[in-house]
Formats: C-alpha cells, sequence, structure tokens
C-alpha cells in the first residue's frame, strides 16, 4: 500500500488538488488502483451544487490521471515529465457524492 506521505513525495499536487488518498494495488507497467474518501468537506462541494453538492466529473478524471502518475512512476518513469494529453468516451455511472468512497 502507498500511503499519502509516499504520494505526497511523487505527485506534485497539494490540497485541495491532490485527490489520491493511497493506492492499495500497483502491478507495474499495467494498472494501480487508487482510493479517494470523498467528505463533505472538499471545498468544491460549496458551489457544485449547494443543497445538492456532487464531485465534478473533471476532478474524477483528475483523480485517475494522479493515480496514473503513480503508476508511471512504480513502472520506473523517473526523470520525464509525464502528462495527460487526451481522453476520449468518458461515462460516469453515477454522480459521486460525499460519503462515497472512490476506488
Amino acid at each position: 500500500m502507498i500511503d499519502v506521505k509516499e504520494i505526497m513525495s511523487v505527485l506534485p499536487h497539494r490540497f485541495p488538488f491532490l485527490l489520491v488518498d493511497r493506492v492499495v494495488e500497483v502491478e507495474p507497467n499495467k494498472r494501480a488502483v487508487g482510493i479517494k474518501n470523498v467528505t463533505i468537506n472538499e471545498p468544491f462541494f460549496q458551489g457544485h451544487f449547494p443543497g445538492e453538492p456532487i464531485m465534478p466529473g473533471v476532478l474524477l478524471v483528475e483523480a485517475m490521471a494522479q493515480v496514473a502518475g503513480i503508476l508511471a512512476f512504480k513502472s520506473g518513469t523517473t526523470g520525464k515529465s509525464t502528462y495527460f494529453l487526451s481522453i476520449e468516451k468518458v461515462k460516469f455511472r453515477k454522480p459521486v457524492t460525499p460519503g462515497d468512497q472512490l476506488r
């Protein structure tokens, strides 16, 4: 398991844009599974949407990209800048609300 301290040693992101709490599985060059516990204290819930808080889809994509950054690091991609350039055919299965856990 990779905890938030190790994540912060790899990724440049910090609160409020660090969107991974821990990584529970890594298969270098193949896959990684990250966890984000979504709480009502997330700053984006204040405006998205008042009275009906929903995590913005773009932040769901960002969370996945951050886990991909950890995967790249654990796969030996060090000393290189890695960028997420495009995404196609994204579908969100359900709204993400306070209390949900992203995996």
